[in-house]
């Protein structure tokens, strides 16, 4: 079944932001944390993203998000104004999919006209204590079970802000 998504972020860190106490604050990425495009490789992840071709990471190189997740939360901490989605550090955040509802080892295709990309879900990707430091008190419950999905990418490609076509 094919849906009409869009992808609202993409993020790529070489290095861990959110390290040590939360009190502490995050530490700046050493670059600009929104990417307008993405390279994906088959079993390895992002190209510069801190999980790439990481051994213990191969079936979580990647993380995939639903922006209504985090929409839901603000609402829930009565928030003024939505967070930027970069701040949950997913690297791939999509409308228009209830990505935690994906089965674990579904597959799905993602193509945003460069060509399908398939990635395979694992585990759930869930929010850290972080996430009470950089979006709200509270962020971290109202994330619970929202956070989205860890995924291996099955293969090589690009993926760019926008538009795109899921395929479940």
């Amino acid at each position: 079944m094919s849906t009409a998504v869009e992808i609202v972020a993409l993020h790529v860190s070489p290095v861990h932001a959110y390290e040590g106490r939360p009190g502490d604050g995050p530490r700046p990425d050493p670059e600009p944390v929104s990417r307008d495009r993405v390279v994906v490789r088959a079993g390895l992840g992002l190209e510069g993203d801190r999980y790439f071709n990481h051994p213990a990471h191969r079936t979580a190189a990647v993380t995939v998000f639903a922006v209504e997740s985090l929409e839901s939360a603000a609402a829930d901490l009565r928030l003024a104004t939505v967070p930027s989605p970069l701040v949950v550090r997913r690297n791939i955040v999509l409308r228009g999919l209830d990505v935690d509802a994906l089965a674990r080892h579904a597959v799905f295709t993602l193509d945003s006209g460069d060509g399908p990309v398939r990635f395979e879900t694992h585990r759930p990707a869930n929010p850290c204590g972080w996430m009470n430091a950089v979006i709200a008190p509270g962020a971290l419950k109202a994330l619970r079970g929202r956070g989205g999905k860890r995924c291996v990418p099955l293969d090589d490609g690009l993926l760019r802000l926008g538009p795109a076509t899921l395929t479940t």
